[in-house]
């Protein structure tokens, strides 16, 4: 039996941890948060189902009894010697490498006003004040209009980001549907490109937000925001299928993040030699037959290290990689 270590303690590294653990591997996780779970461990709901995302978190952790867990511990570098590896003082056969994903700095899109104005938040905050039943504004007011922006910090070239983030337009979909829910006297506006819904159950999701929860879709693109006095914001945008300009007023601005590689993708690459694409993630071996491997032999990928993926893709992409 193997020594591996799993650097990140997400989704993608518990679902491969718990199938090592079964084949009678000696497994460790080095996490850098203080707690297993990632991102989905701390938000509230996830589509197209609509579940807790801890439901997921603790089926997962269901898994590792026997798996060695350590938390807090940011692993920046890996040597090799031979066939060993050497993270944090531990010796492993094989590294398997599952740090996530970043969401987008929405400061980078200043014209939108994130860190301007009051009033303007990421999918990240949306999702914290949903989990507590406090949708507010600044002010503390129930918001009687909401904004949903898709593909900030994705498919735009002015930040350098070309690639889709695969899941913001369903992530989107799902948080107008939770607003209309428990606060049906608020109005749900999503501004998008295209939506791309590309999942099982993923485009009945979309079609159940406008048919049965009135959430309103308007193709288009937000050139600008501004502050009114009373702290609403004034919206620029496009109808690119009517192509005419329009203004509209919400009270909350939300801007739906997408994926950027780990900040730690950058130092574990230098140490081991490893190869990232354009996009700065990791890049896999062959994309169809070794689609979890790395260039360097016993150093292989999991999650999100690899590109956006939803839940469900990391998951599956974990015990790919433990296989």
């Amino acid at each position: 039996m193997a020594n591996v270590t799993i650097i990140g303690g997400g989704v993608a590294g518990m679902a491969a941890a718990g199938v090592l653990n079964k084949r009678g591997h000696d497994v460790t996780i080095m996490e850098k948060e203080m707690q297993l779970g990632g991102h989905v461990g701390k938000w509230y709901k996830v589509f197209p189902d609509i579940v807790d995302a801890s439901e997921i978190v603790d089926e997962l952790k269901a898994d590792l009894n026997g798996v060695e867990v350590k938390t807090g511990t940011a692993v920046e570098s890996v040597t090799k010697s031979g066939g060993k590896f050497r993270v944090k003082g531990k010796d492993a056969d094989a590294v398997l490498i599952s740090t996530g994903f970043e969401p987008f700095d929405a400061t980078l899109k200043e014209e939108y006003g994130y860190g301007i104005y009051d009033n303007v938040i990421n999918s990240l905050e949306l999702d914290e004040m949903l989990k507590k039943g406090e949708l507010k504004t600044k002010d503390g007011k129930t918001p009687k209009s909401v904004g949903l922006v898709h593909c900030v910090g994705s498919r735009d070239e002015k930040v350098d980001n070309n690639y889709c983030s695969r899941v913001c337009c369903t992530n989107a979909i799902k948080s107008g549907i939770e607003i209309r829910e428990h606060y049906p006297g608020t109005n749900v506006f999503c501004f998008y490109m295209d939506v791309r819904a590309y999942g099982r159950g993923y485009e009945e999701l979309y079609r159940k937000s406008q048919e049965e929860f009135g959430v309103s879709f308007i193709r288009s693109r937000l050139s600008e925001s501004n502050e009114q006095a009373d702290k609403s914001l004034l919206l620029r945008v496009e109808d690119s299928l009517a192509g005419k300009p329009m203004k509209i007023s919400v009270d909350l601005l939300v801007l739906m993040v997408g994926m950027c590689p780990s900040v730690h993708a950058g130092s574990l690459k230098d140490s081991l030699g490893l190869e990232t694409g354009d996009d700065k993630f990791f890049t896999t071996k062959n994309k169809h037959s070794k689609n979890n491997e790395s260039n360097v032999k016993g150093v292989f990928y999991a999650g999100t290290a690899t590109g956006p993926k939803s839940i469900v893709e990391a998951i599956t992409d974990g015990r790919a990689a433990a296989a």
